[in-house]
């Protein structure tokens, strides 16, 4: 795998522009439609445009703005809320506090996290469910409403895309609805500064890896900064932002469900713009007790599976437990 910092262009044939309209209020023919397009971008590179998505621009603003305004503060405002007071690992990661990608310096970023905001009481929390528990919010007018609403949306916007990969997988619509009960979806607000002029070697904004978890929904501002490995040109193609669109790229958990029939892709941000660059990527891993164990039919006939049996919160503590050290 190359480590040059440019990539080439990237085209609709690279990665595709699917309208998941039907699958929020189109009949099952046009559902299916749907599903023919999703299958074809899972098995190639598992990172494709989605349109149509029912999220509204304005809410997509709001979080934009709230933000901004978080990560403007002075690093003493914004540790009042770190991540480390957070038993569930909520709240802010300061610039360079994860390495995603081996042997290459920590991720010139700075983030926020955001999960299912769940008291004490709660069994999941009482029973010490990893990343369960409650979030920390900072004292920011409007943060906490304008999150909310937004990690509720995509919660919902995340169910719909599982239930077009199971038509995809000519699984019953519904295949994936306990995956998706009550899941462990977290919400991350990313911050990049410019690439330095003279970076440390290897130094990008976030490193080259693949997620974790189930499905990865991002929303992107107008500076491109993304790439996306190519496995047919071994090399990295940008995956730019386009205007009304997210991008959504397919983790770890699903390439092991489909025994590497669909695709977890490696990719990366470096943010030669210039700019400060800010993404909203929405990570949906499922419901923790789920089993996630190769499905019969995506085991050939005498095939044995990749990857044993394993529940989502196990997977999610090995992920976690390989990026933050």
């Amino acid at each position: 795998m190359t480590s040059t910092l440019q990539a080439q262009k990237v085209n609709q044939q690279s990665l595709p522009i699917i309208d998941i309209g039907a699958l929020i209020d189109g009949d099952e023919k046009q559902r299916r439609a749907v599903a023919e397009q999703l299958s074809a971008a899972c098995r190639d590179k598992g990172f494709f445009y989605i349109r149509n998505h029912g999220i509204e621009a304005r809410l997509q603003a709001q979080v934009f703005a709230a933000a901004k305004a978080f990560f403007a503060q002075p690093p003493e405002m914004k540790k009042q809320v770190d991540k480390a007071l957070s038993p569930a690992n909520r709240g802010y990661e300061p610039l360079r506090g994860q390495t995603l990608e081996a042997d290459a310096p920590p991720d010139l970023k700075e983030g926020y996290y955001i999960g299912r905001d769940l008291p004490d009481d709660h069994p999941a929390v009482r029973a010490g469910k990893f990343n369960h528990g409650a979030n920390q919010w900072p004292r920011q007018a409007g943060f906490r409403e304008a999150m909310e609403a937004y990690f509720e949306a995509m919660n919902a916007l995340s169910a719909r895309i599982m239930q077009g990969l199971a038509l995809s997988l000519s699984l019953p619509e519904d295949y994936f609805a306990d995956f998706c009960r009550e899941p462990m979806a977290v919400l991350r607000l990313l911050h990049y500064p410019p690439q330095p002029g003279n970076p440390e070697p290897g130094e990008k904004g976030c490193g080259a890896h693949t997620d974790f978890g189930g499905i990865t929904l991002l929303l992107q501002d107008d500076n491109p900064g993304l790439q996306v490995w190519d496995q047919a040109s071994q090399g990295w193609i940008h995956a730019d932002p386009v205007p009304g669109t997210y991008v959504v790229n397919l983790g770890d958990m699903i390439a092991r469900w489909t025994n590497d029939r669909y695709r977890s892709t490696l990719h990366r941000v470096v943010n030669l713009s210039g700019r400060e660059r800010f993404s909203v990527p929405f990570f949906h891993s499922g419901n923790p007790d789920h089993q996630v164990q190769c499905l019969p039919s995506c085991l050939a006939p005498g095939a044995s599976p990749k990857y044993p049996p394993v529940t989502v919160e196990q997977h999610m503590i090995d992920m976690y437990q390989r990026t933050y050290k």
